[in-house]
């Protein structure tokens, strides 16, 4: 449908970000939780998750309105149902606006501190339309916080404190990303030939893309192995916090493979690599499912304390 393909509603994966701060709080003693309970953590979060993906949703409306001219040059861009004409733009605004009060409206529900974070976001998309995405550079840092803010969200949902280092390795990982995106953006004109769309901010060198690249991919890592390394996540999670920090070769593999396809053309979005990237998949498996026995098998974490000295 034209307007599930408006809301992108594939993209509310981008919002599982806002759950993240559920995996660390089930393996933190029950002392250091609060009055919550289990159930409760988990529908609060729930209820910011819808509440996120309705406001970031209502966004992709606004945005495809606004760009449905420069989109109509873009070999893949110009297929989005305002730029293919499936919806008019005048459509997609009103769409926008009721996504946007109804996730308003779901985070009022959830809490006030998430409401409060869903209304900078909204600010921050504002300028972000209003001039940011024009900018090199800026543009992907408010992409970023935006990312860093939904984590701040789950976090507030349940009544929770987060690392200011997972703060971080939010937001370097998804500067990393948006970077990425772009690469992607500059690949897909390349291999469609396309000599009429220009990047929106300027990224039209590749030497350029790859630096800013290179040192968000560095400093995404290095934040990873500082929170898995810190005083606080060995509080929380015992000799685990460690387990976490020797996964980090399969979060290399993943940045790379992220990188590659994005070289190679083999993907218009980090999205799309991971739902058809073989190699993609595989690591962010393992990397999952290493952290889970990392923080919740005996097993592993027995191991551990006798492997490492901590």
């Amino acid at each position: 449908m034209p307007v599930l393909k408006l809301m992108r509603v594939q993209d509310w994966v981008k919002n599982l970000f806002v759950l993240l701060p559920i995996v660390f709080w089930l393996a933190t003693p029950k002392s250091e939780t609060g009055a919550l309970s289990a159930g409760e953590v988990v529908l609060l979060a729930l209820l910011a998750f819808m509440a996120f993906s309705l406001v970031s949703s209502s966004v992709y409306c606004f945005n495809d309105a606004l760009d449905a001219e420069k989109d109509r040059t873009h070999p893949v861009k110009r297929l989005r149902p305002v730029a293919s004409g499936q919806i008019t733009a005048a459509s997609a605004f009103l769409i926008g606006i009721l996504l946007a009060l109804s996730g308003l409206f779901l985070g009022f529900l959830t809490g006030y501190g998430v409401l409060v974070v869903l209304g900078i976001y909204l600010l921050l998309q504002i300028l972000y339309n209003g001039g940011a995405k024009y900018v090199v550079l800026v543009d992907v840092v408010v992409i970023a916080l935006g990312f860093t803010l939904r984590a701040a969200a789950g976090a507030l949902a349940i009544d929770d404190r987060i690392s200011i280092w997972l703060l971080l390795c939010v937001f370097f990982l998804c500067l990393y990303l948006g970077f990425i995106k772009r690469l992607c953006d500059h690949s897909s004109a390349e291999r469609e030939k396309s000599s009429e769309w220009k990047s929106p901010a300027g990224y039209d060198s590749r030497m350029e893309l790859n630096w800013l690249l290179g040192v968000s991919a560095v400093l995404s890592v290095m934040m990873y192995l500082t929170y898995a390394l810190s005083p606080h996540a060995r509080e929380l999670f015992g000799v685990g916090a460690s387990g976490i920090a020797l996964l980090s070769p399969f979060v290399l593999i993943v940045m790379h493979r992220f990188y590659r396809r994005a070289s190679e053309g083999l993907s218009d979005s980090p999205l799309q690599a991971l739902v058809s990237d073989r190699m993609v998949q595989i690591g962010v498996f393992f990397f999952f499912a290493g952290v889970i026995a990392c923080l919740y098998s005996p097993m592993v974490r027995g191991l551990l304390e006798k492997l490492l000295i901590t």
